[in-house]
């Protein structure tokens, strides 16, 4: 056990990275409507099937395809919120969460349609040479998921804290009606922060595709993990966010080699319940969720 620990909690980071970055999705669109968006984990399949197509059939380089995959998953998100979520005009809670259920049954069809039910994969950004480090196994694939991770939170605190466009979305997270007042579009901050959900899914999707297989589905046990995540850490939280799926990531990759990968899910989902009773407001809730 102690031989392979490290190991273990380099797995663990690397799938831990992947569920922050769903989680931080989550956690935008609820502190942006108090809903929960199940589309996310489409979101997270989509990036991978579109970088797919764009690098295996296009051949397009990947620093063209990364960003345009991106661009489109953010496209899709807006138009979620835009063609589904807005004409409902309802502020329902639970209506709003089935509209997304609902829509995210609908893209899960498109998607196998589209690319099929066969599963499919990608080589590596950047080879395969193992690098080792710390008594731990690293490939070049899991940099590319820390460093991706990192620059994508540090982005995303930037852009809330100092960008006029990203005070307004805390704005109108906050106290829509005096955004209102205050000449804030309240509609656009919502329908940009499905946007945003949708780019941090792509970005999820399309670096955990190398590592995995992708099929028009990849994103459903990926969503739920990430929201675990947000749920560990504490729902609506961005710290709780990353916290969380980091967390999450290691104590499912530790689980699962001290036991076996089999209760992999099984140990997941088995330490959200556990939260869920000990502290529902999560790790760094405090009862009513931190906005962003």
């Amino acid at each position: 056990m102690t031989d392979h620990l490290a190991q273990f909690i380099v797995a663990g980071l690397t799938t831990g990275s992947i569920y922050a970055l769903i989680a931080l999705g989550f956690c935008i669109i609820h502190n942006a409507t108090g809903i929960v968006n199940f589309t996310q984990g489409d979101f997270v399949s989509l990036g991978g099937l579109v970088i797919y197509s764009l690098l295996l059939s296009l051949k397009a380089p990947l620093i063209l395809a990364f960003p345009l995959s991106v661009l489109a998953v953010t496209v899709v998100g807006a138009l979620v919120e835009r063609v589904a979520i807005r004409p409902a005009r309802s502020r329902s809670i639970v209506i709003l969460v089935f509209i997304t259920i609902g829509v995210s049954i609908f893209l899960r069809g498109v998607f196998k349609i589209l690319w099929g039910k066969n599963q499919m994969g990608l080589p590596p950004f950047s080879g395969d040479t193992p690098i080792n480090f710390a008594g731990a196994t690293l490939m070049p694939q899991n940099l590319w998921i820390f460093g991706i991770t990192f620059l994508s939170v540090i982005g995303l605190q930037y852009f809330f804290s100092r960008t006029r466009l990203g005070k307004a979305m805390r704005a109108a997270s906050c106290n829509p009606r005096a955004a209102l007042l205050m000449g804030v579009n309240v509609n656009s901050m919502v329908m940009l922060s499905f946007a945003f959900s949708g780019a941090l899914g792509a970005v999820a999707g399309i670096i955990i595709v190398p590592i995995t297989t992708l099929s028009y589905d990849i994103g459903v046990m990926l969503g739920l993990k990430g929201f675990a995540a947000a749920v560990l850490g504490g729902y609506g939280s961005s710290l709780g966010a990353v916290v969380g799926g980091l967390l999450l990531g290691v104590l499912e990759s530790v689980g699962a080699g001290v036991v076996s990968s089999t209760y992999k899910d099984v140990i997941s989902f088995g330490i959200l319940l556990l939260v869920l009773f000990v502290r529902p407001s999560g790790i760094l809730g405090h009862g009513n969720t931190e906005r962003l």
